[in-house]
């Protein structure tokens, strides 16, 4: 598999699961209910803060690769007139 590949695999699993967790969030701020608690016994639940634990892993992923790109991604030359060109 090439690194575009995995890196496109990576951007998506990232985006899937923080979407999962957005619903989630959406769900406890709008109705105060916590789907993944409900499913996985609890917010002390073991289930739970793994799920937990993956939303940040996935948020952090995701920045990095955001930060990444905006600042270390393939950047264009700016053009130069010909004028400074020939005069540097």
């Amino acid at each position: 598999m090439g690194s575009k590949k995995v890196m496109r695999l990576v951007m998506f699993s990232s985006f899937a699961i923080l979407a999962f967790g957005g619903i989630n969030y959406l769900l406890m701020g709008l109705l105060q209910f916590d789907l993944f608690a409900e499913i996985f016994g609890g917010v002390d639940a073991i289930a739970s803060r793994v799920f937990y634990a993956i939303f940040g892993i996935s948020a952090v992923t995701l920045l990095a690769i955001v930060i990444y790109k905006a600042f270390f991604g393939k950047q264009q030359r700016k053009a130069t007139p010909k004028s400074a060109a020939k005069s540097a």
